[in-house]
């Protein structure tokens, strides 16, 4: 399983909105600049992400893009299906020959469902979380 260009984009504007939850919109330029994003490629998908409810525009001088929910309520794995559909590990043919009594059904069934419980139990809290220890970590200590 492969995860699209447009599905790492959107979960990466996500989580920068997700950083900046409850400090007001953010515009799509900044979302771009701080992820590295075409900002026209990124538009799309903040437009195609509006439409879902997972956030909201906001018009005028100090407008953007927000969160339409709290980060511990939205998972990456809600965003990657949004924009990517299903997600299968190998996509086997059905009119495959060896279909019948394959022993490699089950092993990519297991870790199809490994990948979902991945994606699915990490929010971006959890991941915004993560940044802020890393970072907390990378401080270097120049006192003597």
């Amino acid at each position: 399983m492969v995860l699209s260009q447009k599905s790492q984009y959107a979960v990466r504007a996500v989580f920068e909105l997700a950083k900046r939850h409850g400090s007001g919109p953010m515009p799509a330029g900044r979302v771009a600049e701080a992820q590295y994003i075409p900002v026209r490629f990124l538009e799309n998908i903040l437009s195609e992400l509006r439409q879902a409810g997972i956030v909201e525009s906001v018009r005028g001088k100090e407008g953007g893009y927000r969160l339409s929910r709290a980060p511990r309520r939205l998972t990456v794995g809600e965003v990657i299906r949004l924009v990517q559909g299903p997600l299968t590990a190998v996509d086997c043919a059905a009119e495959c020959p060896l279909r019948p009594g394959c022993v490699l059904l089950p092993v990519w069934d297991k870790a199809h469902r490994a990948m979902m419980d991945v994606f699915e139990s990490t929010t971006f809290k959890d991941l915004v979380d993560t940044e802020q220890a890393t970072s907390e970590r990378e401080v270097i200590n120049y006192a003597i």
